[in-house]
């Protein structure tokens, strides 16, 4: 059992007498084994859930399946099992993962994150960590998308730091009318109902836009999602100093 314990704390000292008292401690309980004590030590020393274990290794879980590892995905996902991390903290942070790392590329991995949630319910460990291996790989191996993601940060970040543009009305065409006088004003009337036209498409103004001063602004996103323009036509001059194109973020 020493020759064990010293393997285990691979020349770490304190890391061994914390082991030796932690083994010390198990056999005051009546008939454990050498292998129970083994196994005992391994859960607590190794994983400590409620310690930087616990999001260390969800982490390199999570780095794993966006890097397209899945031998590191299936390897973290083993430690966590066995230091008796909750299935479902897992489930959870994969269904994060399906959005926001394979995100457009591949659509049904989110499903296939929320049927693991919810087969993990019904089913139960130890059988459960056959759903979590499945959707954990199927993870790693899909293509990866980021725009979507990225895309809603950018909005978010122009909203923190443009108040005005965020707090901008909506325009009158895309507004709700749900009485005669929101009708009589105006609401919604201008709105083009897309499955009128071809293929479902027609020109309209959807994004956000408001007047300064006798200039309208309008909020864009590049084509790849990966950020925005809050364009100014030529010759306007906003608060911040900047004429033409303004643009925020990397």
């Amino acid at each position: 059992m020493i020759e064990y314990l010293a393997r285990f704390a691979d020349g770490d000292a304190r890391t061994g007498l914390n082991l030796l008292e932690l083994a010390l401690g198990l056999t005051t309980s009546p008939g454990i084994t050498q292998e129970q004590i083994k196994k005992s030590l391994a859960h607590t020393i190794i994983y400590d859930r409620a310690g930087d274990a616990h999001y260390d290794t969800i982490s390199a879980f999570h780095k794993s399946v966006r890097g397209s590892d899945p031998d590191g995905t299936i390897f973290w996902l083993a430690r966590m099992l066995k230091g008796g991390e909750d299935p479902l903290f897992i489930a959870r942070r994969m269904i994060v993962m399906a959005s926001e790392d394979i995100g457009l590329a591949d659509n049904s991995m989110l499903s296939l994150a929320t049927a693991t949630f919810t087969a993990i319910q019904q089913v139960g460990m130890p059988e459960a960590r056959i759903n979590l291996a499945h959707c954990a790989v199927a993870l790693a191996l899909s293509k990866k998308s980021t725009r979507s993601y990225r895309a809603l940060g950018k909005a978010m970040e122009l909203c923190e730091h443009d108040p005005a543009l965020a707090g901008a009305p909506v325009p009158v065409h895309l507004r709700n009318a749900p009485t005669k006088l929101m009708k009589e004003l105006g609401y919604g009337k201008e709105y083009k109902y897309n499955p009128d036209y071809r293929n479902g498409k027609v020109k309209q103004e959807v994004c956000l836009k408001y007047f300064f001063g006798s200039f309208i602004v309008l909020f864009r996103l590049n084509n790849d999602l990966t950020d925005y323009s809050v364009i100014v036509p030529t010759g306007a001059t906003r608060r911040h100093g900047v004429s033409g194109g303004y643009r925020l973020g990397n």
